[in-house]
């Protein structure tokens, strides 16, 4: 019905807006109900099945294909439930077994974590980091669920700037953090600039640093140990396509008239 595809539709854009300013329980929630609405409706039409008689006698039957409104909004579903199995992958680790959150990332639409891994194997980089830019939350409380009455205080310092999520070991680079919000202070406006990827070479600590910002208040970091050329393609391609994948762009330009997608 119109009720249920405005709720789920409306569900899944709250849960967009929710991730992007890293909140976690209100996401989990509307992305739930948006699941729980969409496999309801996804059951109708297995329920329905179309019967055909056939000229000569005889008559088959086959399932009822769903609207193509039903596919774009698992589409879109599919997407934020990736986006928010990776901003929030701290908080998910802690309910079950390194291996079998390994296994439910794998299974997503776009699988970051692994995505992540695999580059810094292959392009042997110091660190991966995402970073999200506290300042002026108040309600920032940490990973994971906090009551709503519960106080802490506001962050301070580079505590203002937790990195979310580090790879490969989980923990952030105590040492570069500085220079990592260094970078994202003085070159805010080039950051703020759709597909830009920062380079800098930091001589004292032969460090390079490439910084790119997917929304506004989260930026990726990746560091590597030497000199890297700022115009080395399979960074910047990957940091671009990582990027635009988070901005979730994707189910909506395929509403475009003409759109292949």
């Amino acid at each position: 019905s119109f009720q249920v595809e405005v709720d789920v539709l409306t569900q899944l854009l709250r849960c967009q807006a929710q991730i992007s300013e890293w909140h976690f329980l209100p996401s989990l929630l509307n992305l739930h109900g948006a699941h729980s609405k969409l496999q309801a409706w996804g059951q109708v039409f297995e329920r329905q099945r179309e019967t055909r008689k056939h000229l000569f006698g005889g008559q088959s039957q086959k399932t009822v294909q769903p609207p193509h409104l039903y596919l774009w909004l698992q589409r879109l579903q599919a997407t934020l439930l990736a986006k928010f199995s990776f901003y929030f992958h701290e908080a998910l680790s802690r309910q079950t077994s390194q291996s079998e959150m390994k296994t439910l990332t794998a299974r997503t639409s776009l699988d970051y974590f692994g995505k992540i891994s695999a580059f810094i194997r292959k392009h042997d980089a110091s660190n991966v980091s995402l970073v999200f830019d506290n300042r002026g939350s108040e309600s920032f409380q940490g990973h994971g669920y906090h009551h709503p009455h519960s106080y802490r205080e506001a962050p301070k310092g580079v505590d203002q700037f937790p990195a979310v999520v580090s790879l490969p070991g989980g923990e952030r680079p105590v040492t570069h953090w500085p220079n990592v919000i260094m970078i994202m202070s003085d070159r805010s406006t080039e950051l703020n600039a759709l597909d830009k990827v920062v380079h800098f070479y930091d001589d004292k600590v032969q460090s390079t640093y490439f910084l790119a910002r997917p929304e506004p208040h989260f930026t990726i970091v990746v560091i590597f140990d030497g000199r890297k050329s700022e115009r080395d393609s399979n960074i910047v391609a990957f940091l671009q396509e990582l990027t635009g994948s988070l901005r979730n762009t994707k189910p909506f330009t395929t509403l475009k008239p003409g759109s292949k997608g």
